[in-house]
């Protein structure tokens, strides 16, 4: 069990708020918390929790415009909770930096796996030993996967959600080999996560945008395969 790492809960209904914080705190965690995003934002400044779990549809400010102003200043992984049949809020909260998302009504131990999974990728644990995980050069840019960061070659960073990282990642050791999004999605979101292929998709056109603003305008990094997946065109080298 993972221990100690600050939870921040962002709900508006007290039922579910409390539910989540009884339940996280019984398994460990250290729980915060708040009816709002204006709230949140005042326990943010004071400390900046591991993970942060948000609602969707609240009435003084909506998750969505929560999670793009913390985006805008942190790569904390954020889970949102979404009502169960509203798929295009799903595609909207990744677009706007969510890592994962869940539809309620949700059983708390599905919550707390996917937080679990969330966390694995973020703190990537047990990288160091992994052969694979050496640093990639590819187009000019230098991806440290122990660090969990891409930089220009003149030391710019390029910011990536967990997800985005995690699908790059996917990449790095598949080059110029087309992928499923089924297989996308097991690469970088395990067997227990809902399948799910728009995740796929909206996750590679972030990625996308975010690459190409470093990159010269002919290098094509991500190409699409219809009806089959995705190709990663540069040449990946190690070191």
């Amino acid at each position: 069990m993972d221990e100690q790492l600050k939870i921040l809960v962002v709900e508006d209904d007290p039922e579910i708020r409390d539910l989540l914080d009884e339940f996280l705190t019984g398994e460990g965690y250290l729980v915060q918390t708040a009816d709002s995003p204006p709230s949140a934002d005042r326990l943010v400044e004071r400390r900046w929790p591991d993970l942060i779990i948000l609602d969707l549809m609240m009435p003084r400010e909506d998750g969505l415009s929560f999670c793009q102003r913390i985006r805008a200043r942190s790569q904390v992984p954020i889970i949102m909770l979404t009502a169960k049949t509203a798929e295009i809020d799903r595609i909207v909260g990744l677009e706007f930096g969510a890592d994962d998302y869940l539809g309620k009504p949700f059983n708390p131990r599905e919550l707390l796996a996917r937080m679990r999974a969330v966390m694995r990728r973020t703190t990537a644990k047990g990288i160091a030993s992994d052969p694979g995980n050496s640093v990639k050069r590819f187009a000019g840019l230098v991806v440290d996967p122990q660090a969990r960061s891409i930089m220009t070659e003149d030391g710019a960073s390029v910011p990536l959600t967990t997800t985005e990282f995690d699908l790059l990642a996917c990449f790095l050791e598949r080059p110029k080999r087309v992928l499923s999004r089924d297989q996308l999605l097991d690469f970088t979101r395990g067997s227990s996560a809902e399948t799910y292929d728009r995740t796929i998709d909206v996750t590679i056109s972030r990625l996308r945008t975010k690459l190409a603003a470093c990159l010269p305008p002919d290098v094509r990094v991500i190409t699409t395969v219809r009806n089959v997946g995705y190709l990663f065109n540069p040449t990946v080298t190690d070191g």
